[in-house]
């Protein structure tokens, strides 16, 4: 665990356990969301979900969400993020950014000469970066870990 601090508040970051040899038991083959399909021979192998999880594994970090401005893009509080620092920021995309000393999670907005962060929840207002904050995205989010309640 990696421990980011800032003046406001700890961020708890996890790297994934590549060498982790305790993998769950997986079905391999698909289960039907639609009509039920026939009973298939059942098999079970093996999955571990970090290394599933982690297509860049020295660039990616699981971090948990605190807060709900990015609720109606499926992203609620509690939540776990899986972020790969190695991927490039990009219009539309889901990040982790630091700016002014707070991490945020919000999607990335670019227009001509500007960048917004934009939450996902009407309550919310979008957030315009300009040359006076201390901004630097920290890493795009490739997957969301979340409790089904």
């Amino acid at each position: 665990m990696l421990t980011v601090s800032n003046k406001y508040r700890a961020l708890n970051v996890y790297a994934p356990d590549m060498e982790s040899k305790n993998g769950l038991p997986f079905v391999s083959h698909g289960v039907s969301a639609g009509f039920p399909s026939p009973a298939q021979d059942f098999m079970e192998t093996r999955i571990d979900l970090n290394k599933e999880l982690s297509k860049n594994p020295l660039s990616t970090f699981y971090i948990r969400v605190s807060g709900n401005s990015m609720i109606d893009a499926g992203i609620n509080n509690a939540d776990i993020l899986v972020v790969d620092r190695s991927l490039e920021p990009g219009n539309g995309k889901i990040a982790v950014c630091l700016i002014d000393g707070e991490f945020t999670v919000k999607r990335l907005l670019t227009e001509t000469d500007s960048l917004y962060l934009m939450p996902e929840n009407k309550a919310y207002k979008p957030l315009k970066v300009t040359e006076e904050n201390q901004f630097m995205v920290w890493g795009i989010v490739t997957y969301v870990i979340k409790k089904i309640q």
